[in-house]
């Protein structure tokens, strides 16, 4: 598949996006601005994008500052976050991050990626969907649906997620990268799920045979 049929593809799935998909349900469920839009996604690490968004209803009403989040019970906070698993770690690291962003940013999320990598706890995948989503600054955010959807249309052979990155880099045009990561996995969370994908309602069927499914 060639860049013009990629970007055609895109375009489809963007207005093709379900309201009910996992990710607009997240998108939707919590005011969104840099501090909030950081502490959704470490949240949202490997776990479902339901269970992130009904955490985040609750965790921000308590606390969308780094200082609020800091005054919450360690106990407590583990509580409200075990939807997301892993939920003592990610107490922790809630915490910590909100730390450093009082102590070294004046309670400010940073607006570049050097200075978000910087924060502990802090990763290569978090740092692009807060810069894309906070600041509006391209960049390709990569998870499983990113890496695989691309591959599966011949678009990029890609062995893994960072080779992914750099591929739909050098190929994609910049001004789509914002799009490319809510519309793909919109997509991959509800028609092209890999376990037991819908090609008989897939709005680009016609770009991807059932053999490559």
């Amino acid at each position: 598949m060639k860049t013009k049929e990629f970007l055609e593809v895109l375009n489809i799935l963007e207005q093709n996006i379900p309201k009910d998909s996992p990710s607009n349900i997240l998108k939707n469920s919590f005011k969104r601005k840099p501090y909030t839009i950081l502490m959704a996604t470490l949240l949202s690490l490997r776990t479902k994008d339901e269970n992130t968004a009904r955490v985040c209803k609750e965790l921000f009403v308590l606390a969308h500052t780094s200082q609020m989040m800091l005054k919450i019970p360690t106990e407590q906070l583990e509580q409200i976050v075990k939807p997301t698993g892993m939920y003592r770690k990610k107490a922790q690291i809630l915490q910590e991050v909100s730390s450093a962003l009082i102590n070294r940013f004046d309670s400010q999320v940073p607006n570049t990626k050097d200075e978000l990598l910087s924060i502990k706890g802090i990763g290569e995948k978090t740092a692009n969907i807060v810069l894309n989503n906070a600041f509006d600054i391209p960049t390709i955010a990569v998870d499983t649906h990113v890496h695989r959807i691309p591959n599966l249309l011949k678009f990029i052979d890609t062995k893994n997620e960072k080779e992914t990155a750099k591929a739909l880099c050098q190929k994609v045009p910049k001004e789509y990268w914002n799009r490319l990561n809510f519309t793909i996995v919109s997509f991959g969370q509800t028609i092209c799920n890999p376990q037991s994908p819908k090609c008989d309602i897939c709005p680009i069927v016609n770009y991807c045979s059932k053999e490559k499914i």
